[in-house]
Formats: C-alpha cells, sequence, structure tokens
C-alpha cells in the first residue's frame, strides 16, 4: 500500500505522543502504516529528516499567528509569538526535542524577513533582531524541554530541600522554585529577556553589538 507523505508525517506525529521521540522509529511508524521500511525512504531519506517535516507540521499546528500586525509594539509580538510557540511545542510529546537541531528553511523566509523588519522598524539593528529573535526561540525550547522532562525522585527532592535549609538564601530560593508553576518561571524570564532588549534599544546600544 502507497502512503503519502502527510500521512506519514501526521501517524508519525500520533506515535510520538504515543512513544515519544526515542522510541519512535521508521521501523515502528512503517509497522504502524502497515508498509515495509522502504517505502517510507522514499519520502524521508532519514529519521533526522522525518524530525525536520514533523517539526515543521508541529509549528504548523501551533496556535495564533507568526507575523506581526501593522503597528504592533515590538514587545507585545515577540511576547504572544513566544507563548505561542511555547503552546506548539508542548502539544506534543517531546516537541521540544523534535523542534532541537532543526533550521527554518526557504519556506519561512517571509516570515522571518517580516518579523525582522517590523523589529528594525521599531529602532533595533537587523543583527540585532535576529540575535533577539534566536535568544528567544532557543530560550523557550529549553524550557520546554525541562517541562517535559522526567521529574526527579522525590528522595532527591527532599534532600535537596533539607540540605537547603542549613543556606538562608537558598533555603527562600528553593522555596519560591518549589512553588511557583512551569508558566510562570517561563513568563519571568521571557520578560527579563524583553526588558534587556527594552534597555538596549533605549541605549543604543544594539550597534555596537554588530561589529564583527
Amino acid at each position: 500500500m502507497k502512503v503519502d507523505r502527510a500521512r506519514i508525517v501526521d501517524e508519525a506525529l500520533q506515535l510520538l505522543n504515543e512513544v515519544g521521540v526515542d522510541r519512535l522509529t521508521t521501523r515502528a511508524l512503517a509497522i504502524r502504516l502497515g508498509v515495509q521500511q522502504p517505502a517510507l525512504y522514499w519520502h524521508f531519506k532519514s529519521k533526522r529528516a522525518l524530525l525536520n517535516a514533523m517539526n515543521d507540521e508541529i509549528q504548523a499546528r501551533a496556535p495564533g499567528r507568526r507575523a506581526p500586525l501593522p503597528g504592533e509594539p515590538w514587545r507585545a509580538f515577540l511576547e504572544m509569538n513566544a507563548r505561542n510557540f511555547h503552546a506548539g511545542l508542548t502539544a506534543w510529546r517531546d516537541g521540544a526535542r523534535v523542534h532541537a537541531g532543526t533550521e527554518a528553511g526557504p519556506q519561512d523566509l517571509d516570515q522571518i524577513e517580516a518579523q525582522l523588519r517590523h523589529l528594525v522598524e521599531a529602532g533595533f539593528s537587523a543583527v540585532f533582531a535576529m540575535d533577539l529573535v534566536i535568544a528567544i526561540s532557543r530560550y523557550t525550547v529549553g524550557c520546554v524541554v525541562e517541562e517535559q522532562a522526567e521529574s526527579v525522585e522525590d528522595a532527591d527532592r527532599r534532600a535537596l530541600d533539607e540540605g537547603a535549609k542549613a543556606y538562608p538564601l537558598t533555603a527562600i530560593a528553593v522555596h519560591h522554585y518549589r512553588t511557583s508553576s512551569p508558566a510562570a518561571a517561563f513568563e519571568l524570564g521571557l520578560r527579563l529577556i524583553l526588558d534587556g532588549a527594552a534597555a538596549v534599544l533605549a541605549g543604543g546600544e544594539e550597534e555596537a553589538n554588530d561589529e564583527p
């Protein structure tokens, strides 16, 4: 039976949710599709190529928009874009690990240009704008990797909490960490990045960062 590229990617995403990225193999996918493995290689030459296509589909299914609106404040757009990216990755088991190692393709250039133009019009240089977008993207991926990772053993958690009692500042910080939600932690980190970008913009410091 022949299978097309779209069906392969869709079934691969469903399998990802069931078994995770480490157990996602072309053999398991072929069995699920009822075909021989060579049928998959016609469309994807390697697991990396399959993961790239899965990432493209994850991004396509993510909520919201990825292009700025005319007149939209630069910070509001980056906040919205980061939250949509975060939601898109967390919608799938190991979504961040699927994304890690991928790179934008030619089909993404219009969107990238629109984002950079929006930031340049706000006063950033093109180079700093790209650095900022990449920093937010990598921060978001890292947050999702941590959120989707297996939790540490309760005994290890208790050992740290007990040991921290001898260190008053650490004890306060650990308590805050334990009682904060992943969503709150993500928003705090995002705010720190954007506060930094706003300070750079206000101080006109981004041009110095453009030097080779």
